[in-house]
């Protein structure tokens, strides 16, 4: 197994929980933003002599009022969460080609449904479902099967490292509460077998998460009435701060999400803690 992202530290926590598990593990350090991940990726995959399995999992969240989002945010969004998985699947495409490999895109359920206060989220995670069936339908003509998973809220603990905007405090509140309640979210483990399960089968699309599959569906059936829905919804949510400044969600922490223990396990399993 090869590991790439771009904090070492990070990287190195992770191989050794997954030799731990008896795995061999090799790390990478990159970032898909930069000019050299291409030939990262293809001198990875040249030192194990092939490639059977491409999983394109790094992403960037900003969590915020649209007013204070700016061009800046849009671009950096499409970057990693589209840019990076377009680039991985180029870069492999041969090996991929000659092991009849498999490719696996992490989307989100903000790529098939708009959420406000993500919006610049939810604008690459579409591009990237978009990306995704048109590329199925296209790489089967060369024996390499598409995923594209669409996961819901997943208890991951990385709400602390998701840049937060407007009114950032009560941002960082609301999004880290909702993503760490029971019921409404996943926890990591149980989100990734249903992923792994997705992949193994081929599936084409697979949303992840109950609530998630009824967002997806009430919006296909009833799109008018979802969207009044929403309308209505949005004006609970904080409103537009003063700049346009972002900050981390752990520069924010307060009382009620630093004590939030469900949270907090995640963020120690996940290997959230080192940034």
């Amino acid at each position: 197994m090869i590991l790439l992202a771009r904090d070492a530290s990070e990287l190195n926590t992770a191989a050794d929980e997954i030799r731990a598990r008896g795995a061999e593990v090799e790390t990478v350090q990159g970032d898909v933003t930069s000019p050299e991940f291409e030939e990262v990726l293809q001198r990875a995959a040249e030192t194990y002599g092939g490639l059977d399995v491409l999983i394109n999992v790094a992403g960037v969240i900003q969590v915020g009022p649209a007013a204070n989002l700016t061009l800046g945010d849009y671009q950096e969004a499409m970057d990693i969460n589209f840019y990076g998985p377009l680039r991985a699947v180029e870069a492999l495409r041969p090996q991929l080609r000659r092991s009849r490999g498999r490719v696996l895109n992490v989307a989100s359920v903000g790529g098939k449904v708009g959420v406000p206060h993500l919006a610049a989220y939810s604008a690459s995670k579409f591009a990237l479902v978009g990306l995704g069936q048109a590329w199925r339908a296209e790489l089967a003509r060369e024996g390499i099967g598409l995923t594209t998973v669409i996961p819901g809220l997943m208890q991951t603990g990385s709400a602390r490292n998701a840049t937060v905007k407007g009114k950032r405090a009560a941002e960082y509140r609301l999004f880290a509460t909702l993503d760490n309640m029971p019921g409404l979210s996943l926890r990591a483990d149980q989100a990734a077998a249903r992923i792994v399960d997705a992949l193994e089968r081929g599936d084409a699309e697979t949303v992840v998460g109950g609530p998630a599959k009824a967002m997806v569906l009430f919006q296909a059936l009833a799109p008018q009435l979802w969207a009044d829905l929403l309308g209505l919804g949005t004006r609970l949510l904080p409103g537009a701060g003063e700049d346009q400044l972002g900050k981390k969600g752990r520069e924010v922490e307060g009382t009620l999400t630093r004590s939030n223990p469900i949270k907090r396990q995640a963020e120690a399993e996940n290997n959230e803690l080192q940034s």
